[in-house]
């Protein structure tokens, strides 16, 4: 149990921890490279991947949280390693995380939390070796390691409802202490991280940890819109502590238009309030973009009237389904009318194209449009209980499936978001060189 909280302490640079272990090599990488794949052996799909740890080196399968603020695995079951370090209350390292809780040991804290399921313990912080492949933005190259990497303890009730195989995951989130953080910080390369999702479980996609180039077929990285990066001042977490804003990446939608014509919306739902609801978020746990009931129901309706197909009995989780043989289909995937996330302006636009949008089921013949109705926005009162509720707290989630076959590059020192549908550049996801013989 936690007993007693330390301040919040802030740090300068991660690296008076990381990099000095990580140093004793010459060589530093410009970035770093791991495969991801889709995993549907759990109830919904999962975005997996694979980094070496402990000593001696085992490799620990990890979903990728893209909004998670911390690396955590179970250490419950099967975790031996000669160079795993609990970190003590008071240290740098537990500093790094802002609030903690600190156990009766002397050892720091936090919850670590499954985002898939909404369960969160709470675990010892520790830090251990980590190693990865270096890239040079074409193929994997030597394996490097970080030997201070801080995570937390999991256990076997967190881990539950996770895919098959994986006994943590990879936190992504804009705190000190996500992998991305981390792995810049030992190896003093920009604070930037791109991933891109393959749509097919026998591909793999891939993300880097570092700046372009991101060769895949072509280099992406020039060719991304840019749109900023939002802060909801309330965090979206299962688990955190009161006064902590959300470690989720938010961008800021405007408009959605469908067949250039605006969407009917209440627009203030598209902003964050004071009590952190609304706005827009991307997430990689959630398979599908959930949206608030009002919103989803203009989407849907301006969505079947463009389309001008009939629609059919729906199949769940989706309310808005087609015969597949209304549909056409083109190199873009199903011909369907774009949906058109505006950004920042009239310029900047997200295109969410067939492909990303339409979820097809081959073996009855239907084609359903991919987005979830999350129910409706919570009242002030009910802002306590948004998280065990059917109200979301934010409005719109967009989920790992409308990002499948885009590169998204997430810019922590400039807060900036770039994008680019794979589609536009005739190139996908998969298409990363991991035939080296360095890969782990």
């Amino acid at each position: 149990m936690v007993a007693s909280l330390q301040p919040l302490i802030v740090l300068s640079f991660l690296s008076l921890f990381i990099s000095s272990s990580a140093a004793q090599t010459s060589f530093r990488p410009k970035a770093l490279v791991l495969a991801v794949t889709k995993d549907v052996s759990a109830s919904t799909p999962q975005y997996v991947t694979k980094i070496k740890q402990r000593t001696p080196l085992v490799p620990v399968k990890l979903t990728v949280d893209l909004g998670g603020g911390y690396f955590w695995v179970n250490c419950e079951e099967g975790y031996a390693s000669s160079t795993s370090k609990p970190s003590r209350c008071g240290s740098a390292q537990c500093s790094l995380f802002g609030l903690y809780g600190c156990s009766g040991d002397k050892i720091c804290g936090r919850s670590p939390s499954n985002t898939v399921t909404g369960v969160s313990t709470y675990g010892d912080i520790h830090a251990d070796v980590v190693s990865v492949n270096s890239t040079d933005g074409n193929t994997p190259g030597r394996v490097v390691s970080v030997p201070n990497t801080l995570f937390i303890c999991g256990s076997k009730v967190v881990q539950n409802g996770l895919a098959s195989g994986v006994t943590g995951m990879a936190g992504l989130g804009r705190t000190k202490v996500s992998l991305p953080s981390q792995f810049a910080s030992a190896f003093s390369f920009p604070r930037k991280f791109a991933i891109c999702l393959s749509s097919s479980t026998m591909t793999d996609g891939v993300m880097f940890f570092g700046d372009g180039p991101y060769n895949l077929n072509k280099d992406v990285s020039k060719v991304l819109t840019f749109t900023p990066l939002i802060t909801n001042p309330v965090s979206t977490a299962p688990s955190a502590f009161l006064g902590e804003p959300s470690v989720e990446y938010f961008i800021g939608v405007k408009s959605i238009r469908i067949s250039d014509k605006n969407v009917p919306l209440n627009t203030t739902l598209l902003s964050i309030d004071r009590n952190g609801i609304g706005g827009t978020k991307i997430s990689t746990v959630n398979p599908y973009t959930i949206m608030e009931t009002t919103i989803y129901k203009a989407v849907s309706e301006a969505f079947v009237k463009a389309l001008g197909a009939p629609t059919v009995a729906p199949v769940a989780p989706f309310g808005t389904c087609f015969a597949t043989k209304d549909i056409s289909f083109s190199r873009m995937g199903p011909a369907v009318p774009t949906i058109n996330l505006v950004l920042q302006n009239e310029e900047v636009v997200w295109n969410i194209i067939g492909a990303n949008s339409m979820v097809q089921f081959n073996d009855i013949n239907v084609i359903c449009l991919g987005f979830v109705d999350a129910g409706s926005s919570p009242s002030a009162a009910q802002v306590g209980f948004v998280a065990g509720g059917s109200h979301p707290m934010t409005s719109i989630t967009i989920g790992a499936h409308q990002l499948e076959n885009n590169l998204l590059q997430f810019d922590l020192a400039a807060s900036r978001l770039g994008f680019r549908s794979l589609f536009l550049e005739v190139t996908n996801c998969a298409n990363f060189n991991f035939t080296s013989s360095a890969r782990i």
